[in-house]
């Protein structure tokens, strides 16, 4: 029986919230096996876990609620790890969406970071202190995958000081083709906005930006991590392996050499 292509996809509609939610309610759930000691310690933790969900909420509701930052102090152009071309910043934003949020990757990787290269490829033949981060790669690695979802909504884009042949040879390496990779490497937003050190250490952070009348405004940016007893958790909500890490018993460990671009 022969059939016929499809030509065009069912768009749908929003799903009814209220009702998902009523299915998904069940106060007195319980897994086959568990004992008592377990569901005691299981139901206090959930306390805990819902406790956890109200800051987070709370968090992100005063961060929605900050009053705009500085207005865009550099003339910024970048160049695409895609073709090489020119792209000022005020085009990172597309038609209709106002607000950019940018990754700062470390490519090059932190000179004093000794972790594996990469397994192949031409970044491979790169010195080691020229390859970029494991952690970062990770990063990116996610963002691809979120960032066909995320363009429905807001501007994304990954930079890096490495040139832009490099960077884009890497991303076909990864198999990136969704995330917007630019290069840095001949302005100064890395160090202007802190994805830089005056060393010219390169640093992971996450910085957000939004567009109205009065111009281009810096939002938000992981400064948690510059902070007393700081690291790099600021950037959690967009570094997905640590979350499926703290689900389980063995945690997220002691961080030795982890994340790596090989692994035996």
């Amino acid at each position: 029986m022969e059939h016929r292509k499809v030509e065009t996809a069912i768009k749908g509609s929003p799903r009814d919230m209220k009702k998902w939610l009523e299915l998904l309610l069940d106060p007195n759930i319980q897994f086959p096996g568990e004992s008592s000691e377990y569901r005691r310690a299981r139901n206090q933790l959930l306390e805990s876990e819902r406790e956890l969900r109200r800051m987070n909420q709370q968090v992100a509701a005063q961060r929605r609620a900050l009053p705009p930052g500085g207005v865009l102090q550099g003339y910024y152009v970048f160049e695409s790890a895609a073709d090489g071309s020119q792209v000022r910043f005020s085009e990172l934003f597309a038609p209709g969406k106002d607000t950019l949020v940018i990754y700062n990757m470390m490519f090059p990787r932190w000179s004093q970071d000794p972790r594996a290269g990469a397994p192949g490829g031409e970044t491979a033949l790169l010195p080691l202190v020229e390859q970029p981060c494991p952690s970062c790669t990770s990063i990116v690695d996610g963002l691809e995958g979120a960032a066909f979802h995320l363009a429905a909504r807001i501007n994304l884009a990954v930079v890096a000081k490495t040139s832009p042949d490099r960077l884009g040879t890497y991303a076909q390496e990864r198999g990136w083709h969704n995330i917007r990779l630019l290069s840095s490497r001949n302005n100064t937003f890395n160090r202007d906005y802190h994805g830089e050190t005056p060393e010219g250490e390169q640093l992971p952070v996450l910085n957000v930006f939004s567009r109205d009348e009065d111009g281009i405004h810096h939002r938000w940016a992981s400064e948690l991590t510059f902070a007393p007893g700081g690291d790099t958790s600021s950037l959690d909500p967009i570094w997905s392996i640590w979350g499926a890490l703290d689900m389980t018993p063995e945690g997220r460990g002691d961080g030795a050499g982890y994340p790596s671009l090989q692994y035996e």
